[in-house]
Parts: C-alpha cells; sequence; structure tokens
C-alpha cells in the first residue's frame, strides 16, 4: 500500500559550510567573526560564519571590503580536499535515508523521501532524524526545509538558518508565501528584482497575479513563466539524483592586472589543461569551448566557439581559446580575470570513436600525466611553458565560489 506524503520534498543545507569547517578544526576560530576566502588585494569571500554576517559580510564580496566592514575579521585560506571530504560524509548520510538525493553544491541537496516514512516517520521527523546524524558524524549544524516542493523546500530552509527546521503545509504555501518580497522566488536575482521592483511588483503576491504577458515583457518568456508558475505555488519538477553535469569550467582573478601577453597566454594553457583534466575525470568531452576575460576596468566580454566533434583533449581546447582570445585583438589590456570552460557535454567514449583522426599521442601523453597527479598527490606531468607559473595560494576558481553562491550571488 502506497502512502500518501503531502509535503515530501527536504531541501538540506549546511550552515556556512566553509567556515563551519574553519571554527570546528579550529577551537580559536570559534565565536569569532571568520571568512574561508584569499587575503589579497583581489581575494573574495567564499564563505563568512555567522559572526561575520552580523557586519553584512556574505559570499562573493571582496575580501579587502569584508576586512574594512569588520577590523577583527579572520582570514582562512580554503581547504577544498577537506570540504569535499566532508561533503562526502553529509552526502552519504542523506543517501541512508533514502536514494532520492538531488546534491546541488558540495553543501545542499533535495531529497525526496516518501519512500522513507515506512522506516522513518514524516518527512519532519526525517529531517530531525537527519540533522542529528550530520550534527553526530560531522560536528557541524544542518537546515532544513520540508514542504510540497522543490521551491518551497529551499526557501523554508533559507528561512531556519541557522540550525533549525521548517515545515509549511501544502495547503498553507498560497496564504504564507503571497506576502513575501519578490527576492525569495527562486530565479530572481538582483537585476530581475530590480526590474519587477521598477514595475511596480514588490511581493510575492503581486507576481501570483499578475498576467504573463505583462512578466514576459519585463523578464523575458522563460523566466517569466517560471516566476509566475512558483508565486503561485506551481513546482513539479521531480528530485533527479543524478543529473548530467551542464559544463566544466575554470576561472583565475589575478592577484595583479596583468597585460603581458606571454604571461597571459600561460595562464590560459593552465585553465585549459584543468578543464581538460575535469572533463576526463568525470568522464565527458564537449563540443562548445567558451572563453572569459574581465579587464581592469571590470569590463567583461566572452567569447564561444563550438567544433565538429567533442574533446576532452587540453590540446584541442587551448588551441581554440587561442584563437578566441587573438580574435579579441587586445593591445596589453590590462586583464584582471581569464576563464575557460566548456560545454554542450557528451560522454567522453562516444566523443573518442567518433574523432577517428585525431594525433593519439597527445590523448596518450595527457592521460599519462592524469594517471601521474592521481597516483602521486602534489606531483605533476604538465607543459613546460607552466613550469615557473606558481598557483597563487590567494586565488581560487570562480566555479569554486559558485558552488556556495547562487547566480545571483547570494550565499545560502
Amino acid at each position: 500500500m502506497r502512502i500518501e506524503v503531502a509535503e515530501p520534498i527536504l531541501h538540506a543545507d549546511m550552515d556556512a559550510f566553509y567556515a563551519s569547517v574553519e571554527q570546528r578544526d579550529d577551537p580559536a576560530l570559534r565565536g569569532r567573526p571568520v571568512i574561508v576566502g584569499g587575503a589579497g588585494s583581489r581575494g573574495v569571500v567564499a564563505a563568512a560564519s555567522y559572526e561575520a554576517r552580523r557586519f553584512g559580510i556574505h559570499s562573493a564580496m571582496p575580501s579587502v571590503r569584508a576586512r574594512r566592514l569588520c577590523p577583527d575579521l579572520v582570514v582562512v585560506p580554503p581547504r577544498f580536499d577537506v570540504y569535499r571530504e566532508v561533503s562526502s560524509q553529509v552526502m552519504g548520510v542523506f543517501r541512508s535515508f533514502t536514494p532520492l538525493v538531488e546534491p546541488l553544491s558540495l553543501d545542499e541537496a533535495f531529497l525526496d523521501v516518501r519512500g522513507a516514512v515506512r522506516l522513518f516517520g514524516p518527512p519532519l521527523d526525517i529531517a530531525g532524524r537527519i540533522r542529528a546524524r550530520v550534527r553526530d558524524e560531522t560536528g557541524l549544524p544542518c537546515s532544513i526545509g520540508v514542504g510540497p516542493s522543490k521551491f518551497i523546500a529551499k526557501l523554508l530552509s533559507g528561512k531556519a538558518k541557522p540550525d533549525g527546521v521548517r515545515l509549511l503545509r501544502a495547503d498553507e504555501v498560497a496564504a504564507t508565501i503571497r506576502p513575501l518580497p519578490v527576492s525569495d522566488l527562486w530565479g530572481a536575482g538582483p537585476r530581475t528584482v530590480e526590474r519587477l521592483t521598477d514595475y511596480g511588483f514588490r511581493t510575492i503576491g503581486q507576481v501570483a497575479d499578475a498576467d504573463r504577458r505583462t512578466l514576459a515583457r519585463i523578464v523575458g518568456e522563460a523566466l517569466g513563466g517560471q516566476l509566475h508558475r512558483l508565486a503561485n505555488g506551481v513546482d513539479d519538477r521531480s528530485v533527479t539524483p543524478h543529473e548530467p553535469a551542464k559544463s566544466v569550467s575554470a576561472e583565475e582573478t589575478f592577484a595583479d592586472d596583468i597585460d603581458d601577453p606571454d604571461e597571459l597566454d600561460r595562464h590560459l594553457l593552465r585553465l585549459a589543461e584543468k578543464v581538460g583534466r575535469r572533463l576526463r575525470a568525470s568522464g565527458h568531452a564537449g563540443r562548445t569551448v567558451h572563453l572569459k576575460v574581465r579587464f581592469a576596468s571590470f569590463e567583461t566580454v566572452t567569447r564561444s566557439a563550438t567544433l565538429a566533434q567533442p574533446t576532452d583533449r587540453t590540446h584541442d581546447l587551448i588551441d581554440v581559446a587561442r584563437d578566441l582570445y587573438a580574435g579579441l585583438r587586445l593591445e596589453r589590456a590590462r586583464v584582471r580575470l581569464l576563464g575557460v570552460g566548456v560545454s554542450n557535454l557528451t560522454e567522453g567514449e562516444a566523443a573518442r570513436q567518433l574523432a577517428l583522426d585525431v594525433d593519439q599521442r597527445w590523448e596518450d601523453v595527457e592521460r599519462v600525466a592524469d594517471r601521474v597527479a592521481e597516483r602521486f598527490d602534489g606531483v605533476g606531468v604538465s607543459y613546460a611553458a607552466l613550469l615557473d607559473v606558481a598557483e597563487d595560494p590567494g586565488w581560487y576558481s570562480g566555479d569554486d565560489v559558485r558552488r556556495l553562491a547562487g547566480e545571483d550571488g547570494r550565499e545560502p
């Protein structure tokens, strides 16, 4: 007999994850305002403890500004290997309650627990059990929202922070969310909120009552339709345990602006190497190569090119990235950030079967380098041009920031 569950979706979110791990591992940091991120002039906040957030500090904020807001701030460099290990423990706890777990990042996931109520009780009880297990096994706090849909569960986990749990029953959704600000709608970033506010939409209820054609004119048809459905409490998306990757990318923000073409080319090569290695490690290949360049003025340009066949080869990626960069026709422009990415992904093995006319030697060399890097931690085989390029511990890639912050820059 199937048990009907009105509020089967959980959104579990670790509280200030990176900062909480650092405070757990170093008792001297507990109770103090802490950020995890780069300490240099170009450093960015990856995570802020709740003590730091009281000063208005949040993720994706420049570290320099954070220190101005809080002179006693403690800046800790990120330890992504540790965060990934703890994340694996946390996801293991989630999967011990249900196989329907959809991770969104290292520190948050959706769970569908309708099949777990016979063993563990109603969803609210399951949320309490999960929080207790996470605390016992990792020593870290976790906030959970329980609701009838993904949108409501995610909204509630944010309202439950820090270290809490909130439930909203299906028949209470409409009355509860209507007075909330439009910024609480999933997908409404600062620019979208600004446009909606300019047109007089300040609450979710006002968006729910709006004509969809009006919303389409303001924010676009796709986003307008999504916001209208969510504002009316309609969200039929299911929890997807294994959603395929959509893209792989790496970015670097430099400690000082760079205008030397040779130095920029070496950084471009290193980024292409990172992306290629990540593609091969995940078993993917991609057809579209993206280049991102941000100048000292903060102006950002992007370019892309689509290949005839998917690739996971660093050699191919750097060739395309260099062509895209050359196409910008820059003359010693001061560059603040470089990024390389690949999208239109497919399975790597299928790509190799299609690419019969490529030079196999490049693939052989790159896979040997991958095996060396995997087997001997800290030792790698790389391009000769990169031997004198030391990786600055004060920066980390943009995709690391986005694991914690959404596209709108808000910290989860």
